[in-house]
């Protein structure tokens, strides 16, 4: 056991992780000695990384000191980009916002116009926080289409015109420098909205679920599928594109990315809002449908709940597969007659083995669940025990 986890990098994902949180669970643990457990701590005290407390205590009478990942020793900038809006927040290490702003940015204005004013959103943000740059230890964005997250490139991306394989972290890391002075070597990390979201989602609500799928209705519809705590991505970030899935007698329907037949051109915000609009109820977007929906338009809540059901068809094939724990509908349909459609079908057709435990529910962190996933991102990355040993051994002073 002993050397599975022998590194500091190890003893801190013990800690953040609340496996060991004393030096002697530590030591029972890991099979360390006292002294190589104290050495290793001593590197993640002297980074800053953890902090003690009073425990509860100890078998001999004496109160336990406890250790603590301490999440304000640094700060993590965050952004949620859709098709027309974005939100940005300072976050410390735990997710709790310091500081945060939202606003129209039109994505279709192309990268470099929106990134750099993504910075500047960055900069004012720091400034609301009271923030020194220097405490900025990562950047994590969602986009709203498929990222390749090894480089944080967008990969062919339906609504997003002129993202095509531009270097988002090389511009994000370019425009923080120059407008805040943030380090020019921050990691910046992306992924897909969806991803993100549910990956925010699970960790706040659904920690003990080890296999959770949140599908995002909205402009388009993708699913974030959550498997052991971590993202699953595919092999190389293609997972979870329901929206693309093509069904059967659907073939007059033309979607964005030029196929005919798939969810996202009869089920969609987008596609939906056509539909209406066709009705004689004008509606340009999948918020102006919602605005429909609520106003209690008969022609919406039709729409919405034949969308569910199509949504529903396919999510049958996906419960069956993954057999998840949990299975949210997010996005701008979510809590609406589009999940009566889904688990309409989505019960019908699955197998009773694959539904017995599932939960179907809809979105709790509400607008700000990319924006926590993106953060957790950073964070799991930062200070997994391969990537913190590597930051530890870069602080270390040279040899004389």
């Amino acid at each position: 056991m002993a050397s599975a986890w022998s590194t500091a990098g190890h003893l801190l994902e013990l800690i953040r992780t609340g496996q060991a949180t004393t030096r002697s669970e530590l030591q029972r643990v890991t099979g360390l000695s006292r002294s190589t457990v104290g050495q290793r701590l001593d590197q993640l005290f002297a980074a800053g990384w953890l902090r003690s407390v009073p425990g509860g205590e100890s078998t001999g009478g004496r109160p336990s000191i406890r250790l603590e990942f301490d999440a304000g020793h640094a700060v993590v900038l965050a952004a949620d980009l859709d098709t027309a809006y974005a939100r940005a927040a300072v976050l410390d290490l735990a997710g709790e916002v310091l500081a945060e702003h939202a606003g129209v940015l039109l994505i279709d204005d192309g990268p470099a116009p929106v990134l750099d004013r993504l910075g500047d959103w960055f900069a004012g943000l720091l400034t609301a926080a009271g923030t020194d740059p220097a405490a900025v230890c990562g950047v994590g964005l969602s986009l709203p289409g498929p990222v390749d997250w090894p480089t944080g490139r967008v990969v062919r991306p339906p609504m997003m015109p002129g993202w095509d394989g531009y270097p988002v972290p090389d511009r994000i890391q370019a425009a923080l420098h120059e407008r805040t002075g943030v380090d020019a070597a921050v990691p910046v990390l992306v992924d897909n909205d969806a991803n993100l979201m549910g990956l925010g989602e699970q960790r706040a609500s659904f920690a003990g679920c080890s296999t959770f799928t949140l599908v995002k209705v909205s402009t388009g519809i993708g699913a974030g599928i959550v498997i052991g705590g971590q993202v699953f991505r595919g092999i190389d970030g293609g997972a979870g594109d329901l929206g693309h899935i093509r069904l059967r007698d659907q073939s007059e329907a033309r979607c964005m990315c030029g196929s005919y037949g798939c969810l996202a051109a009869i089920a969609s915000g987008r596609a939906l809002a056509g539909q209406l609009t066709a009705l004689g109820e004008p509606a340009e977007s999948a918020a102006d449908f919602r605005v429909h929906l609520d106003a209690g338009s008969p022609d919406a809540a039709r729409l919405a709940r034949d969308a569910g059901k199509c949504c529903g068809e396919v999510l049958a094939t996906v419960v069956t597969l993954l057999n998840p724990g949990v299975l949210m509908i997010a996005g701008d349909l979510a809590e609406t007659h589009f999940v009566t459609g889904v688990r309409e079908l989505l019960y019908q057709r699955a197998l009773p083995r694959a539904t017995r435990h599932l939960e179907i529910v809809t979105a709790r962190l509400g607008d700000r669940a990319a924006l926590t996933g993106a953060a957790v991102m950073v964070v799991d990355h930062l200070y997994a025990p391969d990537q913190a040993d590597a930051r530890l051994a870069a602080r270390a002073p040279a040899p004389s």
